[in-house]
């Protein structure tokens, strides 16, 4: 199974791009994609899934075109874009059922497999209540439900945890630890929480293009030795800005508790264990 974009653009005007000459490499496995708002990383989700066209460029799954085939990729594919709508009046067992006679997913299992995915996705206690009755979170469980009804090969979630609750998102990151070995997942999300707890491969992106994909470990080895942590008077904050990463910052007594990143530290500074959020927060801001 292998998924491959070569050189694809997405211009919407002369001189507006939602992609330009993109190419990766997707196999088996989970891609964590991570790029800040406007990246592209929902444009490029829709041309894989085929809800819109590239402009230039080929996007091969298996060697087959699905911009000239896109029916090859749609009979195994399952979609979670980010503004999923749900029919309010139907219940969480009817709309699936309606999804799958969409999908052209049938046969005496279907309830099973239904009944499965509520299961997992903790929704059983109220799938016979009406859609329109339950929680953002809820109805993106329901969203999470409907993408993994036809045991797909390709499954792409675009900002999945949207809404979800901590104990949700554990249980959402262990039912898609469980398909990576025989499909290829692609998960976008800003963020890095979701994606470095499950991620094989991160692949991160801005304005368009494609700045690195390789494992977690390679892209935190980027700014190991670099990540460190120091305490400064508030009204230094800003001339601190102007020459430094900044990671995040805390208020610590009066004062604050800085976290940043480079490769000449000021003094007093404590050197820390560098994570996948320092790496892309520097990739990010500094290209």
């Amino acid at each position: 199974m292998q998924l491959e974009i070569q050189n694809v653009s997405k211009r919407y005007n002369k001189n507006t791009y939602g992609l330009k000459d993109f190419s990766i490499t997707i196999e088996k496995g989970i891609l964590g994609l991570l790029g800040p708002n406007g990246a592209g990383k929902s444009t490029l989700l829709k041309m894989i899934a085929t809800v819109s066209k590239p402009t230039d460029g080929v996007i091969l799954l298996n060697k087959n075109n699905i911009v000239k085939d896109p029916n090859y990729i749609r009979k195994q594919l399952g979609f979670l874009p980010q503004d999923f709508g749900v029919y309010p009046n139907l219940n969480a067992f009817e709309f699936l059922e309606y999804i799958a006679a969409m999908k052209g997913v049938g046969g005496s299992n279907l309830k099973t497999r239904i009944a499965q995915l509520l299961e997992g996705l903790n929704l059983i206690a109220a799938a016979k209540k009406p859609i329109g009755s339950y929680s953002g979170g809820m109805k993106q469980r329901v969203g999470i439900a409907q993408a993994l009804l036809n045991h797909p090969k390709v499954i792409i979630f675009d900002e999945p945890t949207v809404g979800l609750d901590p104990e949700e998102r554990v249980r959402f990151r262990n039912l898609i630890s469980d398909l990576a070995n025989d499909c290829i997942v692609i998960l976008s999300s800003h963020i890095v929480s979701d994606i470095d707890a499950i991620a094989d491969e991160v692949a991160i992106m801005k304005n368009g293009s494609l700045i690195v994909k390789a494992t977690q470990e390679d892209i935190i080895e980027k700014v190991e030795g670099k990540v460190f942590e120091v305490i400064i008077e508030k009204e230094e904050l800003s001339q601190f800005k102007s020459s430094h990463v900044i990671i995040s910052t805390k208020r610590e007594k009066g004062k604050l508790q800085v976290r940043y990143i480079s490769d000449h530290p000021i003094e007093n500074s404590e050197l820390k264990e560098a994570n996948l959020e320092d790496a892309y927060l520097n990739l990010t801001k500094n290209n």
